[in-house]
């Protein structure tokens, strides 16, 4: 299925495998494409999983020792990636604020030893009708370390949030202006220090005072009109 989908998208020559990429076998059996392989990583990993724990590449473990696939997931990814390399991965919500060892031990290896860049927070319901689970995409690349996170707080993704997943008018949503306000701040143009805004943008130092939590609603100042 995925190989079809592929070609109908327009990859001519699909190079697809069926590996679980967090066993020991995938090293063995792809040693070029499991360390520093890619300049990118787009993921959409499993959230929950059955996990043969026994058979998880020590490597991995050593990054963020834990049996939850979606943390694992991003050990993997960091991995894979070449130093310099980007990813953007869709994670659950308790990815940012799980307050666990191994989830903060994780936010703090993303932080002080490769450069996240954003948390970009979606709305609960994107995923329906197959999971109501609340989600983000994280952006990162490997190596250096982080000064400032961009963070955006996404209303609308141009659909209702509900089972049928309608579209509202265009369809775009929030989606275009997630894109423009990232590229300003990447470039270093624009004010993100309003944190009343959908956009904005938090120091490390903040992140750090605040135990590594990357949680939207952990920095996103919230101004009430007295009626």
């Amino acid at each position: 299925i995925a190989t079809m989908n592929l070609v109908m998208h327009g990859v001519a020559e699909p190079d697809v495998h069926y590996q679980d990429t967090l066993s020991q076998s995938f090293e063995e059996r792809h040693p070029k494409a499991s360390k520093n392989a890619f300049d990118l990583i787009l993921a959409n990993p499993p959230f929950k999983g059955s996990l043969d724990e026994q058979d998880v590449a020590p490597d991995i473990l050593r990054t963020v020792k834990t049996k939850k696939t979606e943390l694992l997931f991003i050990g993997l990814i960091l991995r894979m990636l070449k130093v310099g390399g980007r990813s953007a991965t869709i994670v659950p919500d308790g990815v940012l604020f799980g307050s666990s060892k191994a989830h903060v031990q994780l936010r703090q290896h993303l932080i002080e030893s490769n450069q996240l860049e954003a948390v970009i927070s979606l709305p609960s319901g994107v995923f329906r009708p197959y999971a109501g689970v609340s989600t983000a995409i994280i952006i990162f690349a490997k190596g250096g370390k982080t000064e400032s996170v961009f963070f955006y707080d996404v209303q609308s993704d141009g659909r209702t949030l509900d089972d049928k997943r309608s579209r509202i008018g265009d369809g775009s949503g929030d989606m275009p202006d997630v894109q423009a306000r990232y590229r300003q701040w990447c470039e270093g143009s624009g004010d993100f220090s309003d944190r009343t805004a959908k956009a904005f943008e938090v120091p490390c130092e903040d992140i750090r005072s605040q135990g590594y939590d990357l949680s939207i609603n952990r920095y996103k100042e919230v101004v009430l009109e007295a009626v």
